[in-house]
């Protein structure tokens, strides 16, 4: 394995676009669970599809397209869905979940009549529905790059209001932090990591890579860091060994990944019952 990665630049542009990843998808998803926000991954992957198919059917028809990188139109159909969503959730400020579903329904709508315009380019499509590990590519990585660089300066910069905004939102506007621009960038940011994510993971499962490590994360962490820890931990987990799975087996990195993120929380789960019971069989011995 390890001289298959030296020897193929497709390969190492994989497991470096997973590896980095790994690290900003549950970074930013652990905010996005926190917010109770974890339905907008699925919406925003979704316009990222209707953004894909369209790339895809464009670039029958115009050449200009024909030499475009699919991604750069999906991630900027994920950056205008993000932009709708906070536009609708400002229209219905008593229904404010009512935005999710209108935006998932026109990226569904919207792939559907691109793909059913095709002539022939469902095979490109399932690459990205699912992820391929042979079909990133150099041009991929470096996308990936920005876009963990963009990812991380963000929280770095305004952790302490976007950590403010998530847990409390009243409080932060008597504090006077602007809580529609962090909002605003959150959105966007949420949309290129979904951008940057689809390659790898595939755009009907990277919301999974962005909750399901965060989900068996919460289980372990006694405080917000120690969450971000283990949410990062278990997202580089199951991105190698979805990955290594994929490699061997011939089969989309998207799917072995969401799974082994599965058997994580299910370990996790498992782990937390054992001591519940132990503590419990403690407590009453201790009585007795």
């Amino acid at each position: 394995m390890i001289s298959a990665i030296l020897s193929y630049e497709f390969l190492q542009n994989a497991f470096l676009s997973g590896l980095i990843i790994g690290v900003i998808a549950p970074l930013l998803g652990l905010f996005i669970v926190v917010r109770r926000l974890a339905l907008i991954a699925d919406a925003l992957s979704h316009v990222a599809l209707a953004g894909i198919a369209g790339s895809l059917y464009l670039s029958q028809q115009v050449l200009f397209f024909s030499a475009l990188n699919p991604v750069y139109l999906g991630i900027a159909s994920a950056v205008g869905g993000s932009l709708l969503i906070e536009k609708l959730r400002g229209a219905y400020r008593h229904y404010e979940e009512l935005a999710i579903p209108v935006i998932l329904s026109a990226g569904i709508g919207l792939g559907a009549i691109f793909i059913s315009l095709s002539k022939g380019f469902g095979s490109d499509l399932v690459g990205y529905l699912f992820g391929s590990v042979s079909a990133v590519s150099r041009q991929d990585l470096w996308v990936v790059i920005v876009i963990a660089i963009v990812v991380i300066a963000y929280i770095r910069f305004f952790y302490k209001e976007l950590f403010i905004v998530s847990f409390d939102p009243d409080y932060a506007k008597v504090s006077g932090v602007n809580s529609k621009y962090i909002q605003m960038l959150f959105m966007i940011i949420t949309a290129l990591v979904i951008g940057a994510s689809m390659r790898i993971v595939g755009i009907l499962l990277v919301s999974s890579l962005m909750t399901i490590p965060v989900a068996a994360a919460i289980q372990l962490a006694k405080s917000f860091k120690g969450a971000l820890i283990y949410s990062i931990v278990f997202g580089e987990s199951a991105v190698l060994v979805g990955l290594i799975s994929a490699y061997h087996l011939d089969i989309a990195p998207g799917g072995t990944i969401v799974i082994t993120s599965i058997l994580i929380l299910l370990l996790v789960l498992a782990w937390k019952r054992i001591q519940k019971v132990r503590n419990a069989r403690a407590v009453k011995e201790g009585i007795l």
